[in-house]
């Protein structure tokens, strides 16, 4: 490093001080074995707040040190908010650092280390030297706790005299600031996770008060769950008469902060007033103090003496129709981000909906008479610009795993897709691919468990000609293949403990070699990995390694079974009716109710795959317009698992560990266990999962 960067005096030091510290009294772990014990704090307990706290002792043991501190980055302030721990006590909660006033904000700022191997010389960073003296401190070192896409701060460490560490422990922590870095990137996830559960739980609320047809006693319940959503001080509900073009109050929460106290039942004409914007181009407008001073009517006028300095205008939509609009203000500046506006609107849905309900519709009574009816199904889609991606449902379940699929999108973070076979996993990760900035680059899938692990190598990352008998030429790899865009490996949990290693390897560093080659690849590809294994389990048996779990496992996502959002059903039902017809040159105009409560009824083992099946199979037993699905089926295997369930099931997990006793766990090809039960691997698979079978009960 040249002359004028802060850490060079550190690093020539560093090359003419020998590490003085000395090793305490005792047996002392490899460092290995302490990278191995951080691994597995930072996998179980990588949300904790107390993870810090957890890793001191470690950390202490890893640099051979009794002062360990962390600087997190904080943005707004431009600098570092820093623990200093001496032993097991924190002697510096909080604190903040501007950048240049400490190592950590060095090593933060260049992503590089930094070593002063004695601070009795330090003259650059003289507040924190100090402190550390005092601290007894001689030598501290300084590491950048980063991942690929973000630098969240620094880890540093302090021994008690005078003397850099040697190469191989600075490579030690090394990998332990970087494992620390991925630990802050799944906090700051699962941070964002628990807001987004909150925000479900408050549009969750909502959506429960709908049916209420007395709009006076729903406003305040609506009210208190928009403020689970976002706070603010001001709270403003209007419907909108569409034929005069007037809006009238029907709510108002003036809030603790600004007093505001409008008369209900007031109307202000909807061209004039604050809310226009939005009703004009349905979605949420935000407004600053600025542009609420143009405003001349008399809300805007209550509003601005009490405070308020920014709002946001949130219309409440129903299909095609704007019922009105709810306002919300703060006395904050920028009180409302894109993401609050993007929430409010799903909220200003439902409390459309329960306006909607509150006015008497003459149709009801008729529809409900009705013998047969059209269904018309209301669907959450996902769908890509050509159209052919669509998720179908409205329950709860789905919506949220969409939320959640549209959050993670915007970003290059990995994703783990997890669920029960049939529940769509693909499905959801290609709508994450169109919904990314990536959806214009390749997506590429790779079924880990449909290509025999001798060549599962070679399909990721491809082989030079003659890397193996058979290879007569070059082969592009699917990771290859999917730079700068996604690749999907579904079925992850099927990668041997050989390959292992090396995935984790494309996931840190972005780059391979291909199978008998030499030249280093280097790709720009978003991962996306789905399974329908419990690797925390596999991880427990030793049979998924730890850190490529824990690399996998960056923003979860859990796919509901089919059983558990039957509220889809007869739409999934009326999709698949449509389709199947159309492919098979037939019109089906009637779906009957009984036909339909039959099919919720059933479990679907094998989810909407499964259902898709059945419906095609119904399809073809039709010669009208009329469905014809042959119920009985599903009637008589639900009177067999209610009747014999004990039996059956004891009957079948014996047979299939005996099975597997036999194989020695193998699953797959002409001699494993789903050949040898007539069944197919996947369908074995989710046998041993609902069945409760583990590998201990047929590996010894």
């Amino acid at each position: 490093m040249e002359e004028h960067a802060p850490g060079a005096d550190a690093r020539s030091q560093t090359s003419e001080v020998p590490n003085q510290t000395k090793p305490e009294a005792g047996a002392q772990r490899a460092d290995s074995e302490i990278l191995q014990a951080i691994t597995d704090v930072i996998v179980g307990d990588a949300a904790s707040p107390e993870l810090f706290k957890k890793l001191v002792p470690t950390l202490q043991e890893l640099a051979n040190c009794n002062v360990v501190s962390f600087a997190l980055y904080d943005a707004k302030r431009d600098g570092l908010v820093t623990e200093i721990w001496k032993g097991g006590w924190d002697t510096g909660v909080g604190k903040f650092f501007s950048v240049d006033q400490t190592p950590c904000g060095w090593a933060w700022r260049n992503q590089e280390p930094i070593a002063i191997p004695d601070l009795e010389r330090e003259t650059r960073f003289t507040e924190i030297a100090g402190e550390l003296r005092n601290l007894g401190v001689r030598s501290y070192t300084a590491l950048p706790m980063s991942t690929p896409t973000h630098h969240y701060g620094s880890i540093g460490v302090g021994g008690m005299e005078a003397g850099a560490q040697s190469a191989v422990k600075l490579s030690s922590l090394q990998r332990a600031a970087a494992w620390l870095g991925l630990a802050v990137e799944n906090r700051e996830v699962h941070l964002q996770w628990q807001t987004l559960q909150d925000r479900h739980r408050s549009l969750a609320a909502i959506t429960s008060e709908v049916s209420a047809l007395d709009l006076e006693q729903l406003i305040p319940r609506i009210f208190a769950s928009v403020q689970q959503i976002t706070t603010y001080d001001y709270a403003r509900l209007g419907v909108l008469d569409a034929d005069s073009g007037w809006l009238r109050v029907r709510g108002v929460d003036g809030g603790p902060q600004t007093g505001v106290q409008l008369r209900e039942g007031q109307s202000i004409r909807a061209a004039n007033a604050i809310s226009a914007r939005a009703i004009e181009l349905r979605r949420a407008t935000f407004h600053g103090a600025d542009e609420l001073a143009l405003f001349s009517d008399a809300v805007a006028g209550e509003i601005r003496s009490n405070g308020v300095k920014s709002l946001c205008s949130v219309p409440l939509i129903l299909g095609n129709q704007v019922l009105g609009t709810m306002l919300l203000g703060t006395v904050r500046e920028n009180g409302f981000s894109r993401e609050d506006g993007d929430y409010l609107l799903q909220a200003g849905t439902q409390i459309a909906i329960a306006i909607h309900n509150a006015t008497p519709h003459p149709t009801v009574a008729e529809t409900k008479d009705s013998s047969t009816r059209e269904m018309r199904p209301v669907e959450s889609e996902i769908r890509g610009e050509d159209g052919s991606e669509e998720i179908i449902g409205k329950s709860p379940a789905l919506k949220r795993v969409l939320d959640n699929a549209a959050m993670v999108a915007k970003t290059d973070a990995t994703v783990l897709l997890t669920g029960e076979t049939g529940t769509g996993k693909e499905r959801v990760a290609r709508a994450i691919h169109l919904m990314s900035s990536r959806k214009g680059k390749p997506f590429i899938k790779l079924n880990c468990a449909a290509i025999p692990t001798g060549l599962l190598e070679s399909e990721l990352f491809g082989n030079e000609k003659g890397a193996f008998t058979g290879a007569v030429s070059q082969k592009v790899g699917r990771l290859e293949l999917a730079d700068q865009g996604t690749l999907l490996l579904d079925e992850v949990g099927e990668i041997s403990l050989e390959l292992q290693p090396k995935l984790l390897r494309v996931l840190q560093d972005h780059e391979f070699e291909r199978l008998g080659g030499t030249k280093t690849i280097h790709v720009d590809v978003r991962l996306i990995a789905a399974t329908n294994r419990d690797l925390e389990q596999a991880v427990a048996e030793k049979v998924f390694r730890a850190d490529l779990f824990y690399r996998l496992h960056v923003f979860p996502l859990h796919l509901p079974p089919l059983r558990e959002r039957r509220e889809d059903i007869p739409l999934l039902i009326r999709k698949f009716v449509e389709e199947c017809a159309a492919r098979l040159k037939k019109r089906i105009d009637i779906i009957p109710d009984e036909a339909v409560e039959a099919m919720m009824n059933w479990e679907w083992p094998g989810n909407i795959r499964e259902l898709e099946n059945f419906i095609e199979r119904s399809v073809i037993l039709s010669d009208d317009n009329r469905l014809c699905p042959p119920v009985s089926e599903l009637r008589e295997s639900t009177r067999r698992s209610s009747g014999e369930e004990g039996t059956l099931h004891d009957r079948e997990r014996d047979q299939i560990v005996e099975t597997l006793r036999q194989t020695r766990g193998v699953l797959s090809g002409p001699g494993g266990a789903a050949a040898r039960l007539g069944l197919k691997r996947t369908t074995l698979q989710y046998k041993m999962q609902k069945l409760g079978i583990s590998r201990r009960e047929y590996l010894n």
